[in-house]
């Protein structure tokens, strides 16, 4: 457990940075709020308890990032979008020699954090573990772990099967950002490599495994995972799908923000994940089950921030969750917040 180490939360008073904050009190860290908005990290810090206090920064003010992340033992980004986040808050933590994780589902920050960062963090012995959240991270575990002990693969396919798909504020805007950068165009993992589409994703059905049975799905509704996967695990093409309900809720102006059903916090959108490995005609898989995929990103991140700071890691420098922890204890350890199936 934390033992009252400080662990910075930049962007702390978001939606997903709530939970981790209250994830890091149920394990014995002390959060350090972090963000520009310094009435509502106040609002937060209070909420928290006399032991959390606020330190705001801004992203355009390196000196205040340092201050805020002066004495921690690690410093988690839950701020987007990431696209302007995520390289002024790795500098910060690459300053104080700490460890840096994030929570960013942007296709475009995950790959810029691997392009321009690798070599850097790993020359300084450094952790960085990005998109270490609901999509990019859990994905990422899913089929790490499906993979087994395969040294390689024909195909990775990971489908989501959400109930419901109602964005925060945050969703909606880094998912603007990155229409801004990537126009009209999806990125897809094929034949090795990354490469942009124009022409529509495809629409199809997806065997979930029961109860949930087939699902119509949006085929190529291309996620975090297309991104991390190919970093560390050698596959041809990687490919991640979304239920047609979940596309439609998202693409709606309309649908309204998570609201919480229970004391938790949680909405009662539910989910689950299947990660399909294909090699010579052979297939693995693993599911994971769960509720709400801004919660469920709390116990994520934080189980790797754990795990990180007790030296349970595999490498140094940038990479995915599959590449940084075992892939199977890492998953076991997310009980009760996400029930996983391994089959063959």
């Amino acid at each position: 457990m934390g033992s009252g180490q400080l662990v910075a939360v930049f962007g702390a008073y978001g939606h997903t940075g709530r939970f981790v904050v209250r994830e890091l009190l149920a394990r014995g860290f002390v959060p350090v709020p972090a963000g520009r908005d310094s009435t509502r990290l106040k609002e937060l810090a209070d909420q928290a308890g006399p032991e959390v206090a606020a330190r705001p920064a801004t992203v355009d003010d390196p000196d205040s990032l340092d201050r805020a992340l002066a004495g921690t033992a690690a410093v988690v980004n839950c701020a987007g979008p990431f696209a302007s986040t995520t390289a002024p808050v790795i500098e910060a933590a690459l300053r104080a020699g700490i460890p840096y994780l994030d929570v960013a589902a942007e296709l475009e920050a995950n790959i810029d954090t691997f392009a321009h960062f690798a070599d850097r963090a790993r020359a300084a012995d450094a952790v960085v573990v990005p998109a270490m959240a609901f999509f990019g991270g859990l994905g990422d575990l899913l089929a790490t772990a499906a993979m087994g002990d395969w040294d390689e693969a024909d195909e990775v396919h990971i489908a989501y099967g959400l109930s419901s798909w109602h964005p925060t504020a945050g969703t909606r805007l880094s998912g603007a950002v990155s229409r801004e950068r990537r126009g009209e165009r999806r990125l897809r993992y094929t034949r090795g490599a990354w490469e942009y589409r124009t022409d529509a994703p495809p629409a199809l059905d997806w065997r979930f495994p029961q109860p949930t049975g087939p699902r119509p799905v949006i085929g190529e509704f291309t996620m975090a995972d297309v991104v991390t996967v190919p970093t560390h695990l050698s596959v041809l093409e990687v490919t991640t799908y979304m239920t047609a309900n979940a596309v439609q809720d998202i693409a709606a102006p309309a649908t309204p923000a998570p609201a919480a059903a229970d004391g938790s916090g949680r909405s009662g959108q539910t989910f689950v994940v299947d990660a399909v490995v294909r090699r010579a005609g052979a297939e693995r898989r693993a599911v994971a089950r769960g509720q709400d995929i801004y919660a469920v990103t709390a116990p994520l991140v934080v189980e790797a921030l754990e795990r990180v700071l007790t030296g349970r890691t595999r490498t140094i420098g940038v990479a995915a969750a599959g590449a940084m922890f075992d892939a199977p204890d890492f998953l076991r350890a997310l009980t009760p917040h996400v029930t996983v199936d391994r089959l063959s």
